[in-house]
Order: C-alpha cells, then sequence, then structure tokens
C-alpha cells in the first residue's frame, strides 16, 4: 500500500509512524508513506501557503497554488488509479468500511487541513472526496491522516501479527469487538468467565458472538439496525438480554 500526506508538517507523520506494527510495516515495506510538504511549491520570499479569507473573518485560509502543486506531485509518485482525499471536518464519515476499500487502492492521497480552511476551489478540483474522522474539530488533518493510515495499514497482509486480527477486531463485521481476558484467571476485580477457560471452541465462539452482539446493542444500537441479524443472532441477543436483566434483579437483592 502506498500512501503520500500532503502536511505542512510531514515531521510530525514521520515521528508517528515511526512506532508499533504499522511503523514496523513501514520499515518492512508493506506500507510505503511519503511525505510532501506544500511549502516546497510556495514561490514567494515568505514560502507562504496561506492568506486572509475573502468576505473577512478569523483566520487564514491555505492557498489555492502551492497546495495543488503539492497534490500533484504526490499523485505523480503513486500508482495509476490512487485516489486523492481532502482530511476535513465536513467530509463523508471515514469508517470500516472505508478503511477496506481504501485498502484495496494501488494508493492514496491524503491532504491534511490547517487553520481555517482550504480554498474551496482546491476541494472542487483537486480531490476525489472528503473524509471526516468524527464529528468534532482538530486543529489539523495530520491526526485524521495518522488514524486513516493506521486504519489501512492493519488491513495490509503481514501488517499484523495474526491474518485473524483484523477480521476479528470492532467494526469488521459489523459489530463492535466482544470482551478480551487474558492472565490471571482471578483477580479482585474479579474473575474470567468460565466458558473462555473450558476449552470449548464451539462455546467460546457462541459466547463471543453473543457478547458482540449484546455490546453493540448497548452502545451502538443503530449499527445492528444497518447491519440486521441472523436467526441465530437474534437468539442470543435475546439471551443477553435476559442475562442482563437476571443480573441487575440479583444486584438489587
Amino acid at each position: 500500500m502506498r500512501i503520500a500526506v500532503v502536511s505542512l508538517f510531514p515531521q510530525m507523520i514521520r515521528d508517528a509512524l515511526a512506532h508499533g506494527v504499522v511503523g514496523r510495516a513501514v520499515d518492512r515495506g508493506g506500507v510505503d508513506v511519503q511525505c510532501v510538504d506544500p511549502r516546497e511549491f510556495a514561490h514567494d520570499v515568505h514560502r507562504s501557503v496561506d492568506d486572509r479569507p475573502y468576505g473577512g473573518g478569523p483566520g487564514m485560509v491555505l492557498k489555492i497554488e502551492p497546495l495543488r502543486a503539492a497534490v500533484r506531485a504526490a499523485a505523480q509518485r503513486l500508482p495509476e488509479g490512487s485516489r486523492r482525499v481532502y482530511l476535513g471536518a465536513d467530509g463523508e464519515r471515514f469508517d470500516q468500511r472505508r478503511a477496506r476499500q481504501a485498502s484495496g487502492l494501488p494508493g492514496l492521497v491524503l491532504v491534511a487541513g490547517r487553520y481555517e480552511g482550504i480554498d474551496e476551489r482546491f476541494i472542487a478540483t483537486e480531490v476525489d472526496e472528503s473524509w471526516s474522522i468524527g464529528d468534532y474539530i482538530v486543529s489539523g488533518g495530520e491526526l485524521p491522516a495518522l488514524v486513516v493510515i493506521d486504519a489501512i495499514a492493519r488491513l495490509v497482509p503481514g501488517t499484523l501479527g495474526s491474518s485473524e486480527s483484523a477480521v476479528q477486531e470492532s467494526f469488521s463485521d459489523g459489530l463492535l469487538d466482544w470482551p478480551h481476558y487474558t492472565r490471571p484467571p482471578t483477580d479482585s476485580a474479579g474473575g474470567v468467565p468460565g466458558v473462555l477457560i473450558g476449552g470449548d471452541h464451539a462455546a467460546i465462539r457462541r459466547w463471543r458472538l453473543r457478547e458482540a452482539l449484546g455490546r453493540t446493542w448497548l452502545r451502538r444500537p443503530e449499527m445492528l439496525e444497518r447491519r440486521g441479524m441472523s436467526a441465530e443472532e437474534r437468539l442470543l441477543l435475546e439471551e443477553f438480554k435476559r442475562e442482563r436483566v437476571a443480573s441487575a434483579a440479583q444486584s438489587e437483592d
């Protein structure tokens, strides 16, 4: 997977990608991330990349000329068929589905915005789509770019130690992840569910699916509405609800 990040703070990207599983994937060459700084394409003495917005108002706006040149230079380094994406709060929601789609692309240009925003003419003519990582504001597009890179890189074969890890994580099947436990089996905070220790793989699969359904129902019910459920899953969710009610009643006694 080849990714180019257009950013005014390229070292921020490089430093973050020096760690963890994604850092190892970069070192091994499974994921190639390059950075392009728009300042390299600013031709005035101050290497200006922003200016005051027309119509007045606070903040500065990134200029179209250096940004356009930087994106085109980044795209030339990537294979044909690569996509150009602007990262901004007003973009479409980036989720696991988009991560899976992006992981199959030959390449990706990620444009990290800054300041008050970007000249709208650039967005209209130089990018294929816009993505947002959530309904909140951060200081620039570098953190969203790193989130996108991490989510995509985890789906590239060889990034994770186990090929099953990416399949079993939250959102991969439209559900939140089930609870996880490790040693010791008992602690002052409680014990590990016995089903996970018993060695019955069919029972473990059933428990994990039930807990994933229940956790999704509790925390993100809209995901279940979009996803739908099989007959088995409906039975497991009803079982989860009954056990929850029984546990609450027992706690009140």
